[in-house]
């Protein structure tokens, strides 16, 4: 049995910068109720990790951010990695909180291009439906609309001068279609492809691999990212893909009489727990016994 450390995989440079913003928040505010709005990033071990740095979150998948804001009525508010809208930018200025953002850049940069497009023209973001960047980004505008899949075209009425452009964690295949359908009808229209450089590349290195008995994807369940990686996977034909919080999700039905297994990880996941899966798996490969640890590494960040 061999394994591949797929690479590069996890973290991104957004996900690294968020973790530094809530880190030095609340050492800065130490005597302050500290808040973040929704999951800082999609990962159960990296919100853990950060309530005890004394991080409360205010997160329910029902609710918009704009409505999570109710929730917060004093001290300091961070906003999460995927970006908000203008609306509850405002929203958080008039209830006098102090705000901290940890908007990823490359969400920032997408925020741009749509604000200065809807001043004179329509919007079609492809993205994923209650997807917190998509509602960040879709809100910035009634300009905007949103579809998450080519069936949706037949949807939108008579729009003018026309950008598509997507959501930053999508599936490279899947939004080349959407769009490749959208010119079908609006040939005229500009794209602004906004798939950002952390996942494209961490999507190429998955379609590029050879060989591959079995893919794990190691991220959180409610992450966009390691739910394209998996899909990409599929995909690129490799016959068995599967997606794992953790080295305690494996079992020994996964990778029986496996040749090949190559491991990657979302952005939003933390390196440590994809290197406790492949040490587990190495030395399952060298011939140890499928023995696997009570708990995951302590620490994770």
């Amino acid at each position: 049995m061999e394994i591949i450390s797929v690479k590069p995989r996890g973290y991104c440079q957004g996900v690294v910068r968020a973790i530094m913003i809530a880190r030095e928040t609340a050492a800065k505010h130490p005597d302050e109720k500290v808040t973040m709005l929704g999951m800082i990033v999609h990962n159960r071990f990296v919100v853990e990790e950060c309530r005890k740095m004394g991080i409360r979150f205010v997160e329910d998948p029902k609710k918009s951010r704009l409505e999570l804001l109710d929730e917060i009525d004093e001290g300091v508010v961070i906003f999460t990695a995927h970006g908000v809208s203008d609306a509850v930018r405002a929203k958080a200025e008039e209830k006098g909180l102090t705000v901290v953002d940890a908007t990823c850049p490359d969400v920032i940069s997408t925020h741009t291009i749509v604000r200065d497009h809807s001043k004179h023209g329509d919007v079609i973001y492809i993205g994923k439906q209650n997807h917190p960047e998509s509602e960040g980004t879709v809100g910035l505008s009634p300009r905007v609309h949103l579809i998450t899949k080519k069936e949706d075209i037949d949807t939108l009425g008579e729009l003018h001068d026309i950008l598509i452009t997507n959501q930053t964690t999508l599936s490279l295949i899947d939004t080349q279609e959407i769009i490749d359908a959208c010119l079908q009808r609006w040939p005229d229209a500009a794209v602004a492809r906004e798939i950002c450089n952390a996942t494209r590349i961490r999507q190429e290195a998955v379609m590029n691999l050879q060989d591959t008995d079995l893919l794990i994807v190691v991220g959180d369940p409610r992450s966009n990212n390691s739910n394209q990686l998996r899909q990409i996977g599929l995909k690129a034909g490799i016959p068995e893909t599967c997606l794992i919080e953790s080295v305690l999700d494996l079992n020994e039905d996964m990778i029986r009489n496996k040749n090949r297994i190559a491991v990657t990880s979302g952005s939003s996941t933390p390196n440590s727990l994809t290197r406790q899966v492949i040490s587990f798996l190495e030395e399952y490969a060298a011939g140890g016994k499928f023995n696997l640890p009570e708990e995951v590494i302590s620490s994770v960040l």
